[in-house]
């Protein structure tokens, strides 16, 4: 795999996002495989589509790409935000790929965000543009890269070094063992998620989860029962292979 951008593709282009933009995307087509079910080849899209940039035509899986300058960070900028709200809610939201490339337009980090892995709070509303702006009032968002759990950030390239592929589709197999088009229980799967993650050690009892639960309560405040939840999050994911139960109120973590 060649991880270096084809600068020659931008030459007609003045914009700096415009240049990225054909760059990383050419790149992507040129150089991966589907994540999903393993076909040599994806594809580009039409321009200017509204939902995604890339399919691939085996699985019918379609893919978006979003590019950032050196390290991923914590946030990336998205388009508008009542259209990502609809996508996610509707389950059309496509599958997500993250890169992050260099200074020399070398790719450095490629993840895919499985599509199942987002949920609105994840979304952050940024403020309206000016009425001096171009196109005033339209509404952005950013998606929270941070809140998203490790358990959804399959690495595809990470500091420069190819995963294997056989890796990848296992990890994706694995992950969508939790997929489920209700929000809702998405939405605390994956909270539950970042409450184990946040646990350092590889094991941790039942009592220590429940150490979430004033910030579990501020995250689903119309849930006045969130212990009982938690301990049915904790059995879908163990039932999922995601966790194991030792006995006695303890799990451990499966990596």
């Amino acid at each position: 795999m060649n991880l270096q951008f084809d600068e020659s593709l931008a030459v007609n282009y003045k914009s700096a996002a415009q240049k990225i933009r054909v760059m990383s995307e050419s790149w992507l087509v040129s150089n991966l495989f589907c994540p999903c079910c393993g076909n040599i080849h994806i594809d580009k899209m039409k321009n200017n589509l509204p939902v995604a940039d890339i399919h691939c035509a085996n699985c019918g899986e379609i893919f978006e790409l979003k590019s950032k300058k050196n390290n991923i960070g914590a946030k990336i900028v998205d388009g508008a935000y009542n259209t990502m709200i609809e996508r996610i809610t509707g389950n059309l939201n496509p599958q997500l790929f993250i890169m992050g490339y260099s200074e020399n337009l070398f790719v450095k980090n490629l993840i895919l965000v499985p599509k199942f892995f987002f949920s609105p709070d994840i979304i952050e509303k940024r403020k309206a543009l000016s009425e001096n702006a171009r196109r005033t009032g339209w509404v952005g968002c950013n998606i929270l890269f941070q809140k998203i759990p490790e358990q959804g950030k399959i690495n595809i390239i990470r500091d420069g070094k190819e995963i294997e592929i056989a890796k990848i589709l296992h990890q994706y197999n694995q992950t969508k063992k939790l997929k489920t088009n209700n929000l809702n229980l998405r939405g605390w799967m994956l909270d539950i998620l970042n409450c184990i993650n946040d646990i350092k050690s590889e094991t941790f009892t039942l009592q220590e989860i429940y150490r979430y639960v004033d910030f579990l309560k501020s995250k689903h405040n119309l849930n006045n029962n969130v212990e009982p939840k938690i301990r049915q999050q904790l059995q879908f994911l163990r039932d999922k292979g995601f966790i194991e139960f030792i006995g006695r109120g303890k799990y451990k973590k499966v990596t």
